[in-house]
């Protein structure tokens, strides 16, 4: 019940530089649990952000009244990749003795946020869920650990999809849970949920 809400609320995402340079925003209200409705969009042009330092936007909604003003900060993505499998960094050996050695006993306290670095390897999925009415699905997998968030490229109608994808994040906390979740892609309208495992860091 507010024409000028406050949220204060923090999202980090990864962006890379091979994907889309827009960054879309829709602003929604709800009247109850049920009924929902738009209440403007608008669009930030992230490559034209200066790097390294905080953006305070005020961004008129297309077509609609009303304006949202948003803090925006675009840094070098650390620690946090995709790749496919033959060029996976702890594939290379000196690459994986680096990051041995960063870790190993007598560096624990050089930097207490710097907890450690996860691999993974997403090969396949099998037998999943027809979601379509071709008795196919569209697969793509997301892996989240902590605020980290990624994804694979879809896989179309297949009920076997293979990804063959690598991906690193950095750990900042040891009793984070990876969650992969499989969805399948539904054009414009939200994806359909295939499956989910969670994974405690701390049984690995």
């Amino acid at each position: 019940k507010s024409a000028n809400p406050q949220w204060r609320e923090q999202f980090d995402f990864h962006y890379f530089s091979d994907r889309k340079d827009m960054l879309d925003i829709e602003v929604w209200r709800k009247d109850n649990k049920k009924h929902e409705e738009l209440l403007g969009t608008c669009q930030v042009d992230i490559t034209a952000l200066p790097m390294k330092q905080t953006n305070c936007l005020e961004l008129p909604l297309e077509k609609r009244p009303g304006s949202l003003l948003m803090l925006i900060a675009v840094a070098p993505c650390t620690g946090v990749s995709i790749s496919d499998l033959c060029v996976c960094p702890l594939g290379d050996p000196s690459e994986r003795q680096q990051i041995s050695q960063r870790y190993c006993i007598k560096n624990s306290f050089r930097d207490m946020k710097d907890v450690g670095f996860l691999q993974v390897k997403v090969l396949k999925a099998v037998d999943l869920l027809a979601a379509d009415f071709s008795g196919k699905s569209d697969p793509f997998c997301v892996l989240e650990l902590g605020n980290d968030s990624l994804q694979t490229h879809t896989v179309y109608k297949n009920l076997n999809p293979e990804w063959n994808k690598v991906f690193t994040f950095p750990i900042k906390d040891i009793h984070d849970v990876l969650e992969v979740t499989v969805f399948d892609e539904d054009g414009d309208k939200p994806p359909d949920f295939l499956g989910k495992v969670a994974i405690p860091l701390l049984s690995v």
